[in-house]
């Protein structure tokens, strides 16, 4: 018997597994997300495959969750070996201020203390040529050193060496003797910008030892089924094997959002629709991204780890990352998102969230604050259950929270929920903001496909936010994360710093790449600016363009489609990307929704001001081509659509909800 494929997305408050025979999707299923991941996942493939896997594609916040400092993922020690003259470059960093006016605010911690920076006598200069050599007596006491202060991470960041890494490269042979997990910076990010590029090779650093350990105890557990190859989704998009995340566990920083944009790019090509806003409200976090004829975006640098995650418009939160990124913008706007009121009384919406353990207070699982779950039980938007009665809700608890909040402020619960369903629909609004009007795109030209747990509940009102008439939910929304894995293909990137001839440089990367992936399709990138900017746009080339003229040209239309103006300036390659991709061939597919056991009934929700009695029916139940007028409610297994006042839904041809404004 052929064994299952099976992809896994583990989020912050719920796990979604989707199983498929090769040919089509056989099951989805959805489970709250455990303390240890991977025993969550095993029995989930023990009850639910036929006992043999053949591939297993993941993703999982294990590695943002550890820079979050999560209970249980505690980031240890790191070492740090840098050129002389420069070991305070990670505490220095830049004067990048996420609220300018915020004399309160704090950078976040330093991911090595000063004490375990070391400064070794060695030189490059900036056209590559090695000034001085590392000596190996100078070596030998730093190593020393480390090991006496039972330090087990190391990193080494060397003034340009991403030009020649001759330097860093004796070090980190003489390190790797006594060290299991050392990450140098010329291998993790050969790029221009030393605080940037040791910021990088430090959360490497750090995150090496965590997430080796989580992924060889998956890899190893995974055995029992037939010795699957595990795939592990980077957040550049594509899937990658084990060994590429443990030497570079920074590649799976944001795995799970960029599956769930994948899905997005495969699901329009499937309907037809070549301009859409990715937006995947989970549990935790939302998440948006632009999809234009159905390719992705790409940025190279993202911060991780802060307390905002606004793409590359917000910096100075969090610790920055130079490696290539699903472009898009993550706000804390989920619905485990708690509501509070600061010392003024004033109605807040995160950014901290209640998870899955202790959970909103309806779960009556010990959550002791509101959260946007429990405003949508208050106010009738969900029923009073979970993935088809598996999880029951308590909406006397909801409302007994919504009521000691709304007393500190003159509110009555419902009002609170309204309240903070309107905070938390502003800043979903403004993470879209961020990826259209901040690239210079207009949003009203966009179809909004909404997914995650959360994402239909707010969609149409997010939608009407910022203009947008058309919104399509996907099947499976709630899983469609974990089908974006599954239609993901292997992707591997190469990179070359400041090219002398941009052609010859894509041939060096196509070389080496081909060699290693013989089969695969190449996809070339580059960062470019005007000399004299300080930032750099990352531009997609189609496969011919490769010459500088080429990728001179294609830069100042999209400088000018982003930022409204070109300059009569010189244009700079900065660096060119190469990437491996290997195609899995697994069909996208017509999905149709589960049916429930538990049909729903009508609900009494509050909206305009008004309570009123809608309808609501189960999605399996909703026929291809008919339609209904809003106010409704349509359930499935794992979400909820809200269909609010002035909006028409429809089921299209792919089982899609297709939503479109018709006006008050």
């Amino acid at each position: 018997m052929s064994g299952s494929i099976v992809a896994v997305d583990v989020g912050g408050t719920f796990t979604d597994i989707v199983f498929s025979n090769g040919s089509g999707i056989q099951n989805v299923i959805k489970i709250p997300t455990t303390r240890n991941p991977e025993e969550a996942i095993l029995e989930a493939i023990k009850r639910y495959s036929n006992g043999r896997v053949q591939e297993l594609y993941h993703a999982t916040t294990l590695a943002t969750n550890a820079l979050l400092g999560q209970e249980g993922f505690e980031l240890g020690p790191v070492a740090l070996l840098t050129t002389k003259g420069f070991k305070d470059i990670i505490e220095i960093g830049r004067q990048n201020r996420p609220k300018l006016y915020d004399l309160f605010f704090e950078r976040p911690k330093v991911l090595v203390d000063r004490n375990n920076r070391y400064e070794v006598s060695e030189r490059v200069d900036v056209s590559g040529n090695v000034l001085k050599k590392p000596t190996a007596r100078e070596l030998k006491r730093i190593i020393s050193d480390i090991t006496k202060k039972k330090i087990k991470s190391v990193a080494i960041s060397f003034l340009h060496s991403y030009i020649n890494p001759k330097n860093e490269l004796e070090v980190e042979s003489a390190l790797r003797t006594r060290f299991e997990y050392v990450s140098t910076s010329s291998k993790v990010a050969p790029e221009p910008r030393e605080y940037e590029r040791t910021s990088t090779t430090v959360v490497n650093a750090a995150l090496m030892p965590i997430v080796s350990r989580y992924i060889k105890t998956l890899n190893d557990s995974l055995q029992q089924f037939g010795s699957p190859r595990l795939g592990l989704m980077a957040s550049s998009g594509g899937l990658v094997s084990v060994d590429e995340v443990i030497s570079r566990p920074i590649e799976i920083l944001e795995s799970g959002p960029a599956a769930g944009v994948i899905a997005t790019a495969e699901f329009s090509k499937l309907v037809g629709l070549n301009r859409v806003i990715s937006f995947d409200m989970g549990g935790t976090t939302a998440k948006a991204a632009t999809v234009s004829d159905f390719e992705v975006e790409i940025t190279s640098e993202y911060e991780v780890g802060g307390k905002s995650h606004h793409g590359r418009i917000t910096k100075g939160s969090g610790y920055p990352v130079r490696f290539p990124f699903v472009d898009l913008a993550e706000v804390s706007a989920g619905g485990g998102t708690i509501i509070w009121c600061d010392p003024t009384h004033a109605l807040k919406v995160g950014p901290v969230s209640a998870g899955s353990e202790p959970g909103p207070m309806c779960y009556g699982k010990g959550g002791n604050q509101p959260t946007i779950t429990d405003a949508n039980l208050a106010l009738g938007i969900i029923k009073d259950s979970l993935l088809d009665g598996q999880i029951k809700l308590s909406k006397d608890a909801a409302i007994d929270g919504l009521t000691r909040l709304g007393h500190l402020m003159g509110l009555d619960p419902y009002e609170v929920a309204r309240d903070a369903i309107q905070l938390v629909n502003l800043e979903m609004a403004r993470a879209i903001r961020l990826v259209t009007v901040e690239r210079g795109l207009d949003p009203k030209d966009y179809v909004l496909v909404a997914f995650g747990g959360a994402g239909p509940q707010h969609a149409a009102k997010v939608a009407e936010e910022m203009g947008i008439n058309h919104v399509v939910i996907p099947p499976e929304p709630s899983e469609f994360s974990a089908l974006g894995l599954m239609l993901s293909n292997w992707k591997y990137e190469a990179r070359m710093p400041y090219p002398k001839d941009v052609s010859e440089g894509f041939q060096k990367l196509d070389a080496e790449l081909l060699q290693k992936f013989p089969d695969s399709v190449i996809l070339h990138y580059a960062d470019c600016r005007y000399v004299g900017q300080g930032s750099e746009l990352t531009i997609a080339l189609p496969g011919s363009a490769t010459s500088f003229e080429e990728v001179k040209r294609l830069f100042v239309e999209a400088h000018l489609r982003a930022y409204g103006f070109s300059l009569e300036r010189q244009v700079e390659v900065v660096t060119i990307r190469a990437f491996a991709v290997i195609k899995t061939h697994l069909p996208m597919g017509a999905l149709e929704a589960k049916p429930l056991l538990n049909e729903p009934v009508s609900r009494r929700i509050l909206e305009n001001g008004k309570w009123v009695d809608v309808p609501s029916i189960s999605r399996a139940a909703f026929q291809v081509g008919e339609e209904i007028m809003g106010p409704a409610l349509i359930d499935e297994y794992g979400s909820t659509t809200y269909v609010p006042s002035g909006w028409r839904a429809s089921k299209g041809a792919h089982f899609e909800i297709d939503l479109r404004w018709e006006g008050h």
